[in-house]
């Protein structure tokens, strides 16, 4: 854990410099300079009592924001710019990968003015769409049935929008799928060869490689995936009110917004996206395998409205 070794990546539209190796993400050949993000070690023991004196593990303190998890590390995410984590002994890097890339990035997005929402981005024809929804709705299986039909990946778990003159634009993560067994064995894959998610034992990190779309893209819609006994998929336009909701429902790691003091411009961004983008909602079975349905029929609404 006490390696100096640093590696440039690229993700989210930064230049990520870490001691800590995160092979998911795309590294950087051509040098340092221009680092928006550092990823580093060090002892964060003299926030111990702040941390510990709280009811919850996380905290914003004028150091950064900070929390602690069990049996892993304390992290202290600051200024959109900077990640520290301060490991237990003996913990894997695999287990500290997954909260850098998940709760820390998402932290960061925040604090440098991203809308960070929980789903899967697709490129469609030259634009973004959001796939989102509660866990198990199928995010990323169906995200896997539009690489098949020829789409590209943009995000998986946490997409980064943010604004460009008036515009609100998708930025790409990183060229990796997180899928389950289950999943895997629909689309005949065997996870042989794939490295299973340390808190997982049957989900699996799937490289997308080519089907990654690396640059930013602008985001035309979003669609939640709700799940129904019924034995086919049908998607439903939805107004206004029910897309605000939908945003706020499905921001990533939206209880922590209060604690970084963000819920102003959080719901100001939000109502900006739900005044602007089309929304939908699509009710997929549980009881049959209708991604490949689902994909078809997204698919000819995007082209019908265009």
């Amino acid at each position: 854990m006490n390696t100096i070794q640093q590696t440039i990546y690229e993700a989210f539209g930064l230049k990520i410099q870490s001691e800590l190796p995160l092979p998911e993400l795309q590294p950087v050949s051509h040098g340092s300079k221009g680092i928006d993000v550092t990823v580093r070690f060090a002892i964060l023991s003299h926030l111990d009592e702040i941390v510990g004196a709280r009811d919850t593990n996380f905290s914003n303190q004028a150091e950064g924001f900070v929390f602690r998890m069990p049996d892993t590390a304390t992290f202290c995410i600051q200024n959109g710019s900077t990640i520290t984590i301060d490991p237990l002994p003996g913990v894997s890097k695999e287990k500290i990968r997954l909260f850098v890339l998940g709760t820390c990035m998402g932290v960061l997005l925040m604090q440098r003015g991203l809308f960070p929402l929980h789903g899967s981005a697709l490129s469609i024809d030259g634009r973004a769409y959001a796939f989102v929804g509660q866990s198990g709705a199928g995010k990323s299986t169906l995200a896997a049935s539009f690489l098949q039909a020829g789409y590209s990946l943009i995000s998986d778990d946490v997409i980064a929008i943010s604004y460009e003159n008036g515009v609100p634009f998708v930025y790409p993560s990183y060229p990796q799928q997180k899928l389950w067994q289950e999943s895997l064995d629909h689309f005949g894959q065997s996870s042989s060869g794939y490295s299973a998610l340390h808190d997982e034992y049957d989900k699996f990190a799937i490289p997308v490689g080519d089907r990654f779309h690396n640059e930013p893209i602008p985001l035309a819609g979003v669609f939640e995936l709700v799940k129904t006994p019924e034995p086919y998929a049908s998607i439903h336009k939805l107004e206004r009110l029910e897309r605000l909701h939908i945003l706020l429902a499905h921001t990533y790691r939206s209880a922590i917004i209060p604690r970084l003091d963000l819920k102003q411009q959080h719901f100001a961004m939000v109502a900006a996206l739900a005044g602007e983008l089309a929304t939908y909602q699509i009710h997929r079975s549980t009881t049959a395998f209708t991604a490949p349905d689902i994909v078809e029929r997204v698919i000819q609404l995007i082209r019908s409205e265009a």
